[in-house]
């Protein structure tokens, strides 16, 4: 049985953990009060103690004990880990790759000012998109929120593409993006809650199965490591390659974060 059954037992988990380690806390407070004073032996035995705390306190979270699960590819995904996702056209000559963190804030600016545009390109079959996922935001602001909504992701991908396409667009969206630093993509009742904007999601009783399960959350952490071993050169998000070149804004140094400038890098490879 999964160790994530249920949005309860994974923040039973999460508790538990906490738990142990405040109790870790509190009795080695005690051992050094009783002991302040005494012989060698009473100092070796605190020592003894926090070693022991220490261990304690770096017992693996949820997510560590996450890279023994057995791994489950979403359908519509290739590659040995099903970390290749690729939506689009056979007939689209070119793809163009997309890097995205789902915490990051400029990707929702990206989206929300982009997307429609690259929604558009996919329809007419310009090129084809391929997702690249982040989650090292989870790392800087100390959460999960990254790796949450990435398994809620591989779950939508396993329903369908489009449906993969559109509950990305509600995350990012205006009414649905928190700030970088709220970790509000945690909670699966969020998650879910979001994917009811979506409604081939809001009526898939096997999403929200697997959302609640943690079904992909193995998968999310593949996804993240396949972000980092990325070939090219991207260490940011939002990022955009096309040809093995990373796109560029107007300031030259950004990926484009409006309609005219990213039809401006991508026609010109397009072209090349």
């Amino acid at each position: 049985m999964s160790k994530r059954n249920s949005q309860a037992s994974k923040q039973a988990a999460r508790e538990r953990i906490r738990a142990q380690q405040e109790a870790e806390r509190r009795r080695e407070k005690r051992k050094r009060s009783i002991i302040v004073g005494t012989s060698i032996v009473g100092v070796l035995a605190i020592a003894g103690g926090i070693s022991y705390a220490v261990v304690q306190g770096n017992k693996p979270g949820y997510w560590e004990e996450a890279k023994d699960q057995k791994l489950v590819k979403p359908a519509n995904t290739t590659g040995k880990e099903g970390t290749t996702v690729v939506i689009g056209k056979a007939s689209a000559k070119k793809t163009l790759k997309v890097y995205e963190d789902p915490r990051c804030p400029i990707c929702a600016s990206f989206e929300q000012a982009v997307g429609p545009t690259v929604e558009k390109d996919l329809k007419d079959g310009k090129y084809k998109l391929q997702f690249v996922g982040a989650t090292f935001l989870d790392r800087n602001f100390q959460g999960e929120g990254s790796r949450n909504a990435m398994s809620a992701l591989g779950a939508a991908l396993n329903v369908s593409p489009d449906a993969f396409l559109a509950y990305k667009k509600a995350l990012y969206s205006a009414d649905n993006h928190p700030a970088e630093s709220d970790d509000k993509f945690k909670d699966d009742a969020n998650l879910l809650k979001i994917a009811n904007e979506v409604p081939e999601l809001k009526k898939s009783a096997a999403f929200k199965k697997a959302v609640k399960d943690g079904t992909y959350d193995r998968w999310a952490l593949a996804m993240s490591d396949a972000f980092s071993a990325n070939k090219d050169d991207v260490g940011g998000t939002p990022a955009l390659v096309m040809n093995g070149k990373q796109l560029k804004g107007a300031d030259g140094r950004n990926a484009p974060m409006t309609p005219e400038d990213f039809n401006k890098a991508v026609d010109k490879e397009l072209k090349a």
